[in-house]
């Protein structure tokens, strides 16, 4: 049911959890794809050996990147995450549950890599969002733990050529399409490297407010 895409740049050290990750699932992907979007390391070599599907992107940025496993996806439905990030076994099948009639998916998320008290804050704080948001009528959607049908996604014209913010757009757009649904438990463990690069919670989430404004510049500097 589901092509899983991963754009990857400069990723070989956190591929081999995430590639795990997904062969334990308990639905299965239909293919995972990995765009390497211009390594200078060993990101291509890597998801190969873990038995993904590479796809070269050798222009930066990571819309292009994610439009890029859109084009070579053959499944009806795209699941997309981060190189950093560990779905929970039952990811896919918590999301495949909620297709029916839907036209994207989407899930909350938790820090993996940082203290048990930042983890928890994480996840509750992303869940009150998240259905914040979606009581605004504004679904959030997110590339580490999003779900959407391949056809609507061609249909909405796939991900904007910007430097950040591709996946809430595209989300957008879908929902000018159909239904887009919130999937409590289908749950993604996502690195906390970008908030320990900022410099703490403050910077972090003030970078995330920009970017949800539109003032993507420099949002992956740091990384």
């Amino acid at each position: 049911m589901f092509s899983v895409v991963v754009p990857a740049r400069n990723e070989a050290a956190h591929l081999p959890a995430l590639l795990r990750a997904l062969a334990a699932q308990t639905l299965p992907p239909a293919e995972v794809i990995v765009v390497d979007n211009g390594s200078s390391d060993a990101t291509a070599r890597v998801a190969r050996a873990g038995g993904a599907v590479v796809v070269p992107c050798a222009t930066p940025g990571v819309a292009r990147a994610r439009q890029a496993g859109l084009d070579a996806a053959r499944a009806p439905w795209i699941a997309t995450t981060d190189a950093d990030s560990l779905p929970r076994p039952d990811w896919l099948e918590r999301l495949s549950a909620h297709t029916s009639g839907a036209v994207a998916l989407y899930g909350p998320m938790r820090f993996s890599d940082a203290t048990p008290v930042d983890a928890a804050l994480s996840e509750a704080g992303y869940r009150v969002f998240l259905r914040a948001a979606h009581a605004l009528g504004h679904a959030n959607l997110a590339g580490a733990n999003m779900a959407f049908s391949r056809m609507a996604a061609h249909l909405a014209g796939g991900y904007p050529d910007v430097e950040a913010r591709e996946d809430i757009l595209l989300g957008a757009a879908l929902a000018q399409l159909g239904p887009v649904r919130y999937v409590p438990d289908a749950l993604v463990l996502t690195s906390a490297r970008r908030m320990h690069a900022a410099g703490g919670w403050a910077p972090f989430l003030w970078r995330h407010v920009r970017n949800l404004g539109g003032r993507t510049a420099g949002y992956f500097d740091g990384r």
